[in-house]
């Protein structure tokens, strides 16, 4: 079944042709340091009007990138989370470090391409009984369909991470639904699966970009915690990666791991038992 387009009303039916997208000026190349906008006077923080008038392009698209630095709260969560979580709230973002949900820990991975982890990630979660998020691109999909249904198959949840990868502020509002609902189109018919989250690519959003992400009925996903592990030529060190993972954990924390890393692969079992014996739980409630 098509994705519905919800937000083809009479009211807003023009924007499909009119939505203009501006590009990301700053790219956050550290995940340690992220690109802040604190200061902006954009409508971050403007509700959607419930007014007939009410379009897409009328939200902010300037484009914002996303890390979660490196200055803690008492609670050890990276207070970037916190105020993010305050300033888009209406738009259905899951930044990390909700307090309300006690000692629990949401695992998820980005798959943009298979670099022959995914299978030995997918054997010890399910050695551990432990629940993941695993996000993916079009070309992932089509290219290992066998790993996808896998995960599928052993209780896992799929997230859309965009048909193409681009910077979702930098497209018109039609692409920026292309992105999401063909990826979406494609999972449901060809492995008959519901998507309903969505990761948008290289971190970076807008205002407008996280309203048609809602729109289209998805949870837009960050995290609060990620390092540096997607290079696959230059792996972090095991034993230092798996106690900067431990010494980082914080109640609700999002945990955003690359499944190219073979680093990550090998402390991952010892991560879940270690933030298991130190009182965590799993989960992918994340909707």
């Amino acid at each position: 079944m098509k994705l519905s387009m919800r937000i083809l009303s009479a009211a807003s039916a023009i924007i499909l042709l009119s939505g203009i997208a501006t590009g990301c000026k700053k790219k956050n190349s550290d995940i340690e340091n992220p690109v802040s906008d604190s200061s902006s006077s954009s409508m971050a923080e403007q509700p959607q009007s419930d007014d007939a008038a009410f379009t897409l392009d009328t939200l902010d698209n300037t484009c914002h990138g996303w890390g979660q630095g490196t200055i803690v709260d008492e609670h050890n969560c990276p207070v970037s989370c916190n105020d993010f979580n305050r300033r888009y709230q209406d738009y259905h973002v899951r930044f990390g470090g909700d307090q309300t949900v006690g000692k629990t820990i949401y695992l998820t991975f980005d798959e943009g391409y298979e670099n022959g982890y995914t299978a030995k990630i997918l054997d010890v979660l399910k050695e551990k009984q432990c629940p993941a998020v695993f996000f993916i691109t079009m070309d992932y999909a089509k290219s290992q369909p066998e790993l996808v249904q896998r995960m599928i198959d052993e209780g896992h949840v799929i997230g859309n991470h965009s048909t193409t990868h681009p910077s979702m502020p930098s497209l018109t509002i039609s692409k920026m639904q292309d992105e999401i609902t063909t990826l979406h189109d494609y999972i449901a018919e060809t492995f008959h699966y519901q998507m309903s989250l969505f990761r948008p690519p290289k971190g970076e959003f807008s205002t407008r970009s996280l309203a048609v992400t809602q729109d289209l009925g998805y949870t837009s996903v960050f995290w609060s915690f990620a390092y540096k592990d997607w290079v696959a030529d230059a792996q972090p060190e095991p034993n230092a990666s798996l106690q900067k993972m431990v010494s980082c954990s914080h109640d609700g924390a999002i945990y955003l791991l690359h499944a190219v890393s073979s680093t990550n692969t090998a402390v991952l079992g010892n991560f879940i038992d270690q933030m298991r014996n130190n009182g965590y739980k799993f989960s992918t409630a994340l909707s």
